[in-house]
């Protein structure tokens, strides 16, 4: 696919003095696409702050460094505008990171991860949507380079733009389209699991003949859905008979002195 990258005026924040102008120009907006870059980790467990955030129009997309300015309260204050629409892609996630440096409320952000099925896009990803949406594809070969630097390069710069530029063309191309009806979708999932099942069992197929073995027959969806409801309606027993026993013990937590009760009682 063609590459694409956003080809509009790239403003870079990072002297407190640049925010309110910024901050201006962006409550101006209806509509803006929002994202944001952390310093990556390479250890489990290890996370970094929010270091970067990017809000794009179609013209001009600006880069908050917060490394260098923290989070102004100018910045925080757009985010909790319900007049602008603030577009992001796993948007919570952003949120929260940008709250741990200045809390306030947010309003009128809207998450596309949580919207795209209704259009019969499966695919939660920044790239794999946009190239669903436009047959074109953006890079990400500087997701994971230091957004702490004293200095962004210029590929990073367009890089950042570009994400949050992106996400904004995704959700106007998602409002250009009708949604599927919920047994449309419903359907497509299906699908995607019947299909994501088949090249499972495919890979599986090609390992044991590798080893010589002939694989066994497949079951078919119908099998499989069987064999799938009779599982739950195990589990259910299972369920229902460990809550009998509970409440059982509940009822009579001492067995042995119950027993001897009993005993007494027919002695008697």
């Amino acid at each position: 696919m063609p590459v694409q990258a956003f080809e509009g005026e790239v403003f870079i924040i990072d002297q407190p003095m640049q925010v309110a102008p910024a901050v201006d120009y962006l409550r101006a907006q209806k509509m803006v696409g929002v994202d944001t870059e952390s310093r990556p980790s390479f250890q489990r467990g290890t996370h970094y702050p929010t270091a970067l955030v990017q809000i794009a129009t179609h013209e001009r997309c600006f880069l908050f460094r917060l490394t260098h300015i923290g989070m102004p309260k100018e910045l925080a204050d757009f985010f909790a505008d319900p007049n602008v629409c603030k577009v992001g892609l796993a948007f919570k996630d952003d949120i929260n990171g940008l709250r741990r440096r200045r809390n306030f409320t947010p309003a009128n952000c809207i998450d596309i991860q949580k919207m795209v099925t209704q259009y019969g896009l499966l695919d939660m990803g920044l790239q794999k949507l946009f190239a669903i949406c436009f047959g074109k594809k953006i890079s990400k070969s500087q997701q994971l380079t230091n957004w702490e630097n004293s200095h962004l390069t210029p590929e990073q710069a367009r890089y950042a733009s570009t994400d949050a530029w992106a996400t904004l063309l995704i959700y106007e191309d998602l409002l250009a389209h009708e949604q599927l009806s919920p047994e449309e979708v419903a359907a497509l999932v299906r699908e995607e699991k019947e299909r994501m099942i088949e090249h499972q069992q495919e890979v599986q197929d090609l390992r044991l003949r590798e080893q010589g073995i002939e694989p066994p027959p497949h079951l078919t969806p119908e099998e499989r859905e069987a064999h799938q409801r009779e599982k739950r309606r195990e589990a259910r027993k299972r369920k229902r008979h460990n809550k009998k026993l509970r409440d059982n013990e509940k009822k009579n937590p001492s067995g042995d002195a119950a027993s001897g009760s009993a005993r007494r009682k027919r002695g008697s």
